[in-house]
Formats: structure tokens, C-alpha cells, sequence
């Protein structure tokens, strides 16, 4: 690949992901609640989600499941609905995810459902298609082998993601370092309710 391309790459996908959006805000609100590491399982199943999405913009599939929006609206309302549970539930100081009171206590989350709910928030995010649709073909050399060149760009746009969330993350995890120095954990639930609910409304109404 030439190098002149990755020049511009670099900076152009950088700045996309380091952009607040749905993913990042939820890993600011899950290392919040359950901490950086435990959100490494939410982090790989969105990982997961934003390479499919990649591979899709690049052979096509995007313009087909665009083509049918039924289906692309019943991922994102089905994800924001389970999203907005989740900060209510959050919000109310309730359900697995709150912050217990009693700060020995350990949030308890399956990884499993970590790793999904990353999944379906990268791949039923309006944001991600856009921008994979429109920014990440242009970058590809027609004359060349596809495979190479689509390997390249799509490493370096998910390391891009981890540093990105894992940033995101650990100031949610500062956020929650600095509210427990009052010991006010309803606070703490209602900022990460509110966050995880904004979410789910940004992913419905995207």
C-alpha cells in the first residue's frame, strides 16, 4: 500500500474514532460502573461489530442491508431498547450494572452480554456505516488485490478503536474515582443512567 495513502488515512480515521459517539459513551459509562477491565469484553465484541462493519462497506454488503431498512430498524430499535432498560435501571440504582453502595461489592456482569452489547451497538450505529460507507472505499486502489489493502486499513482503524475506548473507559473511571470521594453512589448511578440513556435515544432516533 502507499505510503502517501496511509499519510491520510491515519489522521482521517483517527479522528473518527476518537469522536464521542455511541460506542465511546458507552465505554466511558461502563468504566464507570464495572471499570476498565471488565469493559475489555464489551471493547472486543464492539471491535468485532466495527471490522464487520468495515468488511461490509468494502464488498458491498452495506448498500444491500441499507437497501432493505426494515431490518437495519429493527437492529436499532431493538439495541436502544435494551440500552434504555439498562439506564433505568442504572438511573433507579437497580440491576446488575448500578454501582452497588457498598463500594466492596463487585459488579457482577457476564462477559457474554458485555461482548454483545458491544456488538450491537457498533453494528446497529448509524454513525459507523456513514462514515465506513463513504470514507473507507476511497482509500482502497482498484488495481490492487483487495485482501492486503483491506487487512491494513481495517488494523489500523481498530487499533484506532481500542486506544480510543480504553481512553474513554479509564475517564470514566476517574469520573467515578472523583464521586467516590463524597461517597454519593446515586450520583454516580444517574450520571451513568443518564449517559447509557442517552445512548439508547441517540441510537434510535440517529
Amino acid at each position: 500500500m502507499d505510503t502517501s495513502v496511509l499519510i491520510l488515512f491515519i489522521p482521517t480515521f483517527f479522528a473518527v474514532s476518537a469522536t464521542p459517539g455511541l460506542c465511546m459513551t458507552l465505554a466511558m459509562t461502563l468504566g464507570m460502573t464495572i471499570g476498565v477491565r471488565r469493559s475489555l469484553w464489551m471493547i472486543a465484541g464492539e471491535l468485532v461489530g466495527v471490522a464487520l462493519v468495515c468488511m461490509s462497506a468494502l464488498i458491498g454488503v452495506a448498500t444491500i442491508l441499507l437497501a432493505r431498512p426494515n431490518m437495519f430498524l429493527a437492529l436499532k430499535y431493538l439495541g436502544g431498547a435494551y440500552l434504555f432498560y439498562l439506564g433505568m435501571q442504572m438511573w433507579r440504582s437497580r440491576g446488575k450494572m448500578a454501582i452497588p453502595e457498598n463500594f466492596a461489592i463487585q459488579v457482577n456482569i457476564a462477559p457474554l452480554s458485555l461482548a454483545s452489547q458491544g456488538f450491537i451497538t457498533a453494528i446497529a450505529n448509524p454513525k459507523a456505516w456513514a462514515f465506513m460507507i463513504s470514507l473507507l472505499p476511497p482509500f482502497i486502489d482498484a488495481s490492487q488485490p483487495l485482501h492486503p489493502q483491506a487487512t491494513i486499513l481495517i488494523a489500523v482503524i481498530l487499533c484506532f478503536e481500542l486506544i480510543c475506548m480504553l481512553l474513554y473507559a479509564t475517564g470514566g473511571r476517574t469520573l467515578r474515582n472523583l464521586l467516590q470521594q463524597r461517597g454519593n453512589v446515586m450520583i454516580m448511578n444517574r450520571v451513568a443512567g443518564s449517559l447509557m440513556l442517552g445512548v439508547a435515544l441517540w441510537l434510535v432516533f440517529a
